[in-house]
């Protein structure tokens, strides 16, 4: 739930009440006999709110439309009838009267009610109208589809939900009203004072035309490092006429510039590639970002792949040194090649990009690598290790030692007694960066770095007793304990949404463990099999739902894209070998698949009305010079890539938006008006907190009204 509102202190909050008790402008002339609309703006109630019969039909206030301001309780008594607006101001305030609560208005926001139901006007009615301009005005039928979508009768979808008695039905319009409040005041702000308002609303509010979303999640890889050099862009800075703000030079470990960048440690290519880059090769870089694939300089193509850079939990915190990214260099086990980036219009995913929406703020959800991001993916959330304190338990060890401040917040991990005093020396060492984080004030311990799930596919093989062959060691101290928490699969089956998470070489590794971590084809990366890590798909005790959710790539997702019959949400997660993980694959490989499913996609059945997220778990450890913005324990971390393509993308466009990976999330809730996962609404809240603004929802990339 996003909602930008600050409390008042006691002396506005009486001032408030003595200005707003329904005081007409002076536009009001209308005489008593006329015709009139009574009503309320609510989602709570919002006091001092200019309410206007919407003449025009344009969404705003007009000089020369009779006006009024709404009371304490919200309520408007305008002369006239017709459709209604409600232009909420930075001076209008929100009461709640279930916690007798009154909250500042920080964003402008504007409520619209159709002509056939002008008395109650909400965040709902404005969903209402949204969906009517879509239909050509038909109420009946934009009224019937929202309320199956809430899940509500429809007589309920136009009341005051403050006075609902039925729990649920109240719960459900309050959900829909808060977290359409920040994609009205997103459409407010695009609009402006000149601009399309019912356009801006309708491409936010009106997603009844996706019927699925498609999120192709690839692997390791910063905004800059491949898209630093798009056109209108934000990237590299100095090279990049578009980039905004300069370059910070990297600093060594105790906080001096580097005269050169250091080192690519063990060289720059990874083993077994056509063209070799030794760490020899790599000494005396000048301080400053460098083109991997210049034919002046490394002349690495996509075609080779690089060495893996270390990126992990507390690591990707100390790299980007409280938003100065001036540490990638220091704190990188890669040395210098944390600094490098590629000329990206040598891809065909750049190609795809030019076709459709870049969004080039989009950040990893959380800090660190594959497994916490995949996991943040699912649920925003860390996934638990409970007890791992406990004498027998196998994680003891492997529970992290990080140096604190006085308040307990993250500083750096501890430096090993051999660890180089400068990063020009070697690389960095730690006492113990392991898995876990220690025990919170909840007593409480997240696994934050690379384990195992509990069901094959897994990266520990099955204890010698376990006859099924199915499950994990329990008794290595990297395999996870299955996960109970709540998922965006939870919240889908609930709603009765279908949805799946296909894998590349699911059904072959689950049949033969040797294609696991077997670095080459296929190269299976068990930890980036999120659902495989929860109870709820136990091989044996929810076999059904494990059969029904987590499925193949060349078996069923080409069969469905073919067929016309995917899921309305569909996750899908390449093999390693063809994920652009550095290590173990190369850019060119992934790109080209990837474009391939995006080609096959625009000629399945269902591309119509198909929105689809490609982009990135976290950086890989590579540099990127924009700095994430701070909210909570969890990230967000660094920048990465993300294109929108869909029918419905805007074209050729760059995405200024803030969004991170749960940005996916937001945006399959609010299709499917879900109940929010816990960890948007208090990311969101950390945000706010912190002078940021929530996260959005991927709608700013679309555009519905487009022929």
């Amino acid at each position: 739930m996003k909602l930008h509102f600050k409390l008042l202190p006691l002396v506005a909050l009486v001032s408030a009440g003595l200005t707003a008790c329904g005081g007409s402008d002076s536009n009001d002339t209308t005489a008593a006999s006329s015709p009139q609309t009574a009503g309320v703006v609510t989602g709570s109630y919002f006091r001092h709110a200019k309410v206007c019969i919407d003449a025009n039909t344009n969404g705003r206030c007009d000089a020369n439309e009779t006006s009024v301001y709404t009371d304490n309780n919200g309520a408007f008594t305008l002369a006239g009838k017709g459709a209604v607006v409600a232009e909420i101001g930075t001076d209008a305030t929100r009461y709640d009267p279930d916690t007798k609560s009154e909250t500042a208005v920080s964003q402008p926001l504007v409520f619209r009610a159709p002509m056939d139901a002008p008395t109650v006007v909400s965040a709902i009615t404005t969903e209402l109208q949204a969906m009517m301009d879509a239909n050509g005005g038909d109420f009946k039928s934009a009224r019937t589809a929202l309320a199956q979508r809430l899940g509500v009768a429809e007589d309920k979808l136009l009341e005051d939900h403050n006075k609902e008695a039925d729990a649920a039905t109240k719960a459900a319009l309050k959900s829909e009203s808060d977290q359409a409040l920040e994609r009205i005041a997103e459409a407010f702000a695009e609009a402006g004072t000149g601009g399309d308002i019912g356009k801006a609303l309708r491409n936010r509010l009106d997603l009844g035309q996706i019927k699925n979303i498609v999120v192709i999640y690839a692997e390791n890889r910063g905004f800059d490092n491949l898209f630093g050099l798009y056109p209108g862009a934000n990237g590299i800075p100095g090279v990049n006429a578009s980039s905004v703000g300069g370059y910070v030079a990297q600093k060594d470990i105790d906080g001096s510039t580097l005269s050169v960048l250091p080192p690519t440690w063990s060289g720059m290519t990874a083993a077994g590639q056509t063209k070799v880059v030794a760490q020899a090769d790599t000494v005396n870089l000048p301080n400053k970002p460098f083109q991997i694939d210049d034919p002046a300089g490394f002349n690495l193509p996509v075609s080779i792949t690089t060495r893996d850079l270390v990126h992990r939990f507390y690591n990707n915190q100390m790299q980007i040194n409280g938003g100065k990214n001036d540490k990638f260099a220091a704190y990188s086990d890669a040395g210098g090649l944390s600094m490098g980036y590629y000329d990206g219009s040598k891809m065909a995913m750049w190609n795809v990009a030019k076709d459709y929406t870049l969004a080039d703020n989009f950040f990893m959800g959380a800090f660190g690598g594959s497994f916490l991001n995949h996991q943040y993916l699912i649920c925003a959330c860390a996934p638990e290790y409970p007890n791992a304190d406990d004498a027998a338990s196998p994680a003891k060890g492997s529970i992290s030692a990080i140096d604190v401040d006085a308040n307990g917040n993250f500083v750096k991990l501890t430096a090993a007694a051999t660890s180089p005093t400068s990063t020009l020396s070697g690389p960095p060492k730690y006492v113990n960066d392991s898995t876990l984080t220690p025990k919170d004030a909840r007593g409480k311990f997240y696994a934050v770095n690379t384990m195992q799930p509990a069901y094959q596919p897994s990266g520990n093989a099955p204890a010698t007793s376990d006859t099924t062959g199915l499950y994990a060691d329990t008794t290595k101290a990297t395999t996870l304990p299955p996960q109970t928490g709540k998922t965006i699969g939870d919240l889908l089956s609930a709603k009765g949404v279908q949805w799946a998470w296909y894998a590349g070489a699911w059904n072959d590794v689950s049949a033969n463990r040797t294609g696991i971590y077997n670095n080459t084809t296929p190269n299976f990366q068990p930890h980036h099999q999120p659902f495989n890590y929860y109870a709820a798909f136990d091989p044996v005790k929810n076999a059904s739902a494990r059969s029904a959710h987590l499925k193949d790539y060349t078996n069923d997702f080409l069969k469905d894209v073919t067929a016309g019959t995917l899921p309305p949400v569909t996750f899908y997660k390449p093999q390693g070998n063809l994920n652009q993980h550095p290590g173990y694959a190369s850019v060119l490989d992934g790109d080209a698949h990837i474009a391939d499913v995006i080609s096959k996609l625009k000629q399945s059945p269902q591309w119509k009305n198909m929105v689809v997220v490609i982009t990135y778990d976290e950086n890989g450890g590579f540099w990127d010079h924009v700095a994430p913005p701070k909210a909570d324990r969890w990230g967000p971390g660094t920048r990465i890539p993300a294109i929108i393509v869909s029918p419905f993308a805007k074209k050729g466009y760059v995405d200024h938006t803030q969004y991170d990976t749960a940005s996916i999330l937001r945006l399959i809730t609010h299709r499917y008006s879900l109940e929010p996962l816990p960890g948007l609404v208090d990311r969101d809240a950390k945000l706010m907190a912190n002078g940021f603004k929530p996260m959005g929802d991927l709608t700013a990339a679309l555009d519905f009204t487009q022929k």
